[in-house]
């Protein structure tokens, strides 16, 4: 039963065009044609991975959790099932839809839409990138990671761990609430936030190459307001990135050299380092949370803390 990656993403969105610029010309990812004005979005040798579904409101429309096989989705659903969880089965046209054998679908409990599959449909012709890129990281490790606030994370993070069987990495709680779970090799598939409130911060994606992400950071900056946090370095999983906001105004993670974990010897602890060793310098954050975590960049810089 246990879920093995991250397989595709749903946005709920009005504007199509601007997506279909951004996610194209800014992140590299190859447009594929989809039925009654769906806009699906391939990363690798999967038919799809970003799926953008024609909305009145913008934000997070599902996550799609991938399974090894039809015994794994039907132990999951019973678990979730037993522990009093709604399950729906995914009607056939809906699973030809998200381009997967099988699927069902439920809410966690700050509503957020999930959904299990298995049997992802391959591609038949190669992968051909927006723009010139050297290619994602996928494979086992999946799409990359998404990340959701919570009002309070620490009361919804059993229903990951003990329902769905994520693993936690490592938690922090200053400056705010943080919870990473892995779910393969990837340090972290998923988060919580602890913001204060319910919604959907971002997703990440990774990069074969480090020049890939600067080349995409330099083209972000010709965009009016589109960076949100500037290339820097995660402590905990020594990605190099940068965030810009998305069409539909929650925030995309660009980067490279993502730590590779093994789940069966990692043992989850607590970090108390911040974020990021250096930059990710939060520009449309608010004044006095921004300085907080500027200074504990500084604070790290000061101990000479780096990445292995």
């Amino acid at each position: 039963m246990t879920i093995k990656s991250l397989g595709y993403l749903g946005v709920a969105s009005g504007r199509a065009g601007e997506w279909d610029r951004f996610a194209t010309r800014l992140l590299g990812m190859q447009r594929v044609d989809d039925a009654a004005g769906v806009q699906a979005y391939r990363m690798d040798d999967h038919a799809q991975r970003l799926i953008i579904e024609p909305s009145a409101r913008e934000g997070l429309a599902y996550i799609g959790w991938e399974v090894e096989s039809p015994a794994d989705l039907e132990a999951l659903s019973k678990r979730l099932i037993d522990g009093g969880h709604a399950v729906h089965v995914g009607a056939p046209s809906l699973a030809r839809s998200r381009r997967v054998a099988e699927l069902v679908w439920f809410n966690d409990p700050e509503g957020n839409r999930m959904e299990v599959f298995h049997g992802a449909e391959r591609a038949h012709e190669p992968f051909a990138p927006g723009r010139p890129l050297s290619g994602f990281v996928t494979g086992t490790m999946g799409m990359g990671h998404a990340v959701l606030t919570m009002g309070n994370p620490a009361a919804t993070m059993p229903f990951y761990r003990d329902m769905l069987g994520f693993a936690l990495s490592d938690f922090g709680r200053t400056p705010y609430e943080l919870y990473f779970f892995h779910i393969n090799g990837r340090h972290h598939s998923f988060a919580l936030v602890g913001t204060g409130q319910s919604g959907f911060h971002h997703f990440m994606i990774e990069l074969k190459s480090l020049d890939d992400v600067g080349q995409a950071y330099d083209l972000a900056q010709l965009e009016p307001d589109c960076v949100s946090f500037t290339l820097g370095r995660h402590s905990n999983d020594y990605m190099t990135s940068f965030y810009m906001k998305s069409p539909s105004g929650f925030l995309i993670e660009y980067g490279w050299g993502g730590r590779v974990i093994d789940p069966e010897t990692w043992v989850p602890h607590e970090t108390f380092d911040g974020p990021s060793y250096w930059g990710h310098e939060r520009l449309q954050m608010a004044e006095a949370q921004r300085l907080h975590l500027r200074e504990m960049r500084l604070d790290a810089a000061r101990r000479g803390l780096r990445a292995p």
